[in-house]
């Protein structure tokens, strides 16, 4: 049977307080409503139909291309909302899910079981219910003595008796598509807030001598929806402590998973060994061996089988094999780090490539370069690529050594094994094994400390010292 879903994407979210739309807001690195629809996909759905209203081209923007869209202008209910979906789904065989983009935890594997027990239940809607451990304000699944829900009641309206189920409603339904649709005309506004309710259809079906059904998932957790920042960061939690239990159940050393912040789509191989406080952002790829320690934030960037990030921060950047970042290094977009290179403290890289074996040890700016393997590039070097207008680029061979506190104005190209001097300004090219040198000489002036306040300072402080000394070796004597 051809599978469906529907998600449900148009409120405003009042509660969270925010210029952006409430499915927008990020839990385990993405948008709400795109993990939602990542599992439908996952689910091997034939069709995606996200309803929109606030905020509907930013919301299209994020889908586009996963998903069709009905744009529900006027907030009138879930039932409303559906049936915005009809020109796209209507005609459609088959059986339907309806989900929410704010509930962003559930699981393929919950969604899957869902379909495959509606399926074989042969109910006309089987509606996705947990046990709470505290079911206060959910609404209650009410069953029959053959199992089969009755109604669902909500808090406000509960008997204490009623009040005491622990069964609740999830708010996500598998309904069949062609009595989804039928029984929604039937669906009134015939209440206080004036709106069409989903959950009405269930009477409506169960009344037509259809069957109403209910699949109890396996973790309330992945029930939670989020209408505020608190919930926000609870979901962030539930998600990232999953995200990091199935990292470590790969092989990967979390030494503080509390502490380790790894969005979904991150990878990371095995006997890698990660540090507390450090976050991995995006679509980062981790390799294996590798060690990252605490401090450490990368976001979109690669590291490498074996290397090490010390306390570093990467956007967009790639370092190979057995390279080593930091500590407090800067790799900004398009920075590469070959075979075994080494960017070291205080050292930032930008669209800049520093070859295999190449050291930057410290202290030091490379941007807009192509440096050559086993290049040494000295303390408090500075590759000046921006004239103001314009970012420059420069190139250094194989094996040259640019001396501390150097400074290459770009565009220029340094040859291979060639030298600069430490302290020089290179403006102009170097060819291979020439030396570069672009500074004053130095002159020194003796006897210079006699002409400063310092020797009126110390000496005569110390000429003091040598009198009282003196003075004080006298009275031992005569003693």
């Amino acid at each position: 049977m051809q599978r469906f879903v529907i998600i449900l994407a148009a409120g405003k979210g009042t509660r969270m307080k925010s210029d952006l739309p409430k499915v927008l807001h990020e839990v385990g690195g993405k948008p709400m409503v795109d993990l939602v629809l990542e599992t439908a996909q996952k689910a091997g759905v034939e069709k995606i139909v996200t309803v929109v209203g606030h905020g509907a081209e930013q919301v299209e923007a994020t889908l586009a291309g996963r998903s069709e869209f009905a744009l529900q202008a006027e907030q009138l209910g879930t039932g409303h909302a559906i049936q915005m979906a009809e020109p796209q789904l209507g005609d459609a065989d088959g059986m339907t899910l309806i989900g929410s983009g704010d509930a962003p935890l559930f699981t393929v594997d919950t969604f899957n079981k869902l379909f495959d027990f509606h399926e074989q239940s042969g109910n006309a809607v089987t509606v996705l219910t947990a046990k709470a451990p505290n079911p206060t304000g959910y609404g209650r699944i009410i069953r029959d003595e053959n199992g089969n829900v009755v109604r669902i009641v909500e808090q406000k309206d509960a008997t204490p008796e009623e009040a005491a189920v622990d069964e609740i409603n999830t708010g996500v339904y598998v309904f069949d598509n062609q009595l989804l649709f039928a029984s929604l005309k039937q669906v009134t506004n015939d209440n206080a807030q004036g709106e069409y309710y989903l959950p009405d259809t269930l009477e409506i079906l169960r009344n037509a001598g259809h069957t109403v059904g209910a699949f109890v998932m396996d973790d309330f957790d992945e029930s939670m929806g989020v209408n505020d920042r608190v919930a926000l960061a609870r979901a962030n939690k539930v998600l990232r402590d999953r995200t990091n239990e199935m990292h470590m159940r790969n092989g990967v050393t979390l030494i503080d998973p509390a502490n380790t912040y790894i969005d979904v789509d991150v990878t990371i191989g095995h006997d890698t060994i990660i540090e507390p406080n450090v976050y991995l952002k995006g679509k980062t790829v981790i390799g294996s061996n590798v060690l990252i320690t605490s401090g450490s934030r990368l976001v979109d960037s690669i590291v490498a089988d074996g290397a090490q990030v010390d306390a570093s921060h990467f956007e967009e950047a790639e370092v190979r094999e057995r390279a080593s970042v930091g500590p407090f290094a800067h790799l900004r977009p398009a920075a590469f780090l070959d075979v075994e290179a080494h960017a070291g403290n205080f050292t930032e890289v930008k669209k800049a490539h520093l070859g295999k074996g190449s050291k930057m040890g410290h202290l030091s700016y490379l941007g807009d370069a192509t440096v050559g393997e086993d290049v040494n590039i000295g303390a408090g070097s500075i590759f000046v690529n921006y004239d103001g207008l314009h970012k420059w680029h420069s190139n250094v061979g194989d094996r040259a050594f640019i001396g501390s506190n150097s400074k290459i104005v770009g565009p220029v190209n340094i040859g291979a094994e060639a030298f600069i001097a430490a302290g020089s300004t290179i403006t102009d090219d170097v060819p291979t094994h020439a030396m570069g040198i672009a500074r004053s000489r130095q002159i020194t002036k003796f006897d210079f400390w006699n002409r400063t306040p310092l020797h009126e300072k110390f000496d005569d402080t110390e000429s003091a010292k040598r009198a009282a000394k003196a003075a004080f070796d006298a009275f031992l004597a005569d003693k």
